[in-house]
């Protein structure tokens, strides 16, 4: 369902395209890269988003006009490295009393390092187990393409009441919030608040989780599989900067047996 709403959200986008340009009804034999193009690359969208979009494009048209999307060249988005975190209570405790959807969702990519604008966004009471303590995600829901069972601490638990199985979290029906809805708040809060610092974003508190994980078992494989990442070296840049002592004094060579 969900996957059938996004869908939906994309036809939406291009219609609105359609109307802009002055092009309704658009035909597949008129179709020309500059359109795609026009529609791909907008002042609101990241090199990021304009390349998934894409992509979602490609299979679609290469049945009919096997060239038309990848005539279309666009930047290679930049890496971005969200800035963690020192003071993530007080942080929490500003959101909570903004708004509360935004504070779950926060609290959910620290303490559960699910990512926000998919993973939480869509997650319905059927993603959790009976007990609320586990979240279950097949491969299709997150961007590893792996099968995960994330833990739900007992301050997230305390939070939720459970709703009917195939009902979103935060809208108690079968349709999730829109695409732009946490960020949109994210964006609002940021300007009224005084704690947020540059580079400080809602993955951030993705970061600021996979750094507390770390630092609480030394394991780099168990934060990759916390993460969902599909290997170590992504972990890995999480922990850029971060000081800890990753050799003990049992590891240095000896001279003496």
């Amino acid at each position: 369902e969900s996957s059938a709403a996004s869908d939906v959200y994309k036809r939406q986008l291009w219609k609105r395209y359609e109307s802009d340009q002055h092009v309704e009804n658009l035909t597949l034999e008129k179709l020309q890269p500059s359109h795609i193009r026009n529609f791909l690359i907008r002042p609101n969208w990241s090199a990021k988003t304009q390349r998934t979009v894409k992509s979602t494009l490609s299979p679609l048209l290469t049945e009919f006009k096997p060239h038309l999307v990848q005539s279309v060249k666009l930047k290679k988005p930049t890496s971005t490295l969200h800035k963690p975190f020192d003071n993530i209570y007080e942080i929490l405790e500003d959101i909570k009393a903004y708004n509360k959807q935004l504070y779950l969702c926060c609290l959910m990519t620290y303490g559960c390092l699910l990512r926000p604008h998919r993973e939480i966004r869509e997650l319905t009471w059927s993603d959790f187990s009976d007990d609320l303590k586990y979240i279950h995600l097949s491969g299709n829901r997150n961007k590893s393409g792996k099968n995960r069972i994330v833990p739900v601490p007992i301050y997230i638990r305390e939070l939720l009441i459970k709703g009917e199985p195939h009902h979103n979290i935060f809208t108690d029906t079968t349709r999730p919030l829109n695409e732009d809805y946490f960020k949109t708040l994210w964006s609002r809060f940021k300007k009224q608040s005084n704690l947020i610092e540059q580079g400080q974003t809602l993955y951030s508190f993705r970061h600021s989780g996979a750094i507390e994980i770390f630092k609480r078992t030394g394991s780099l494989t168990k934060l990759q599989k916390a993460m969902g990442h599909s290997s170590i070296n992504v972990s890995l840049t999480y922990l850029r900067g971060l000081e800890v002592a990753e050799l003990k004094e049992e590891d240095m060579p000896m001279v003496f047996n």
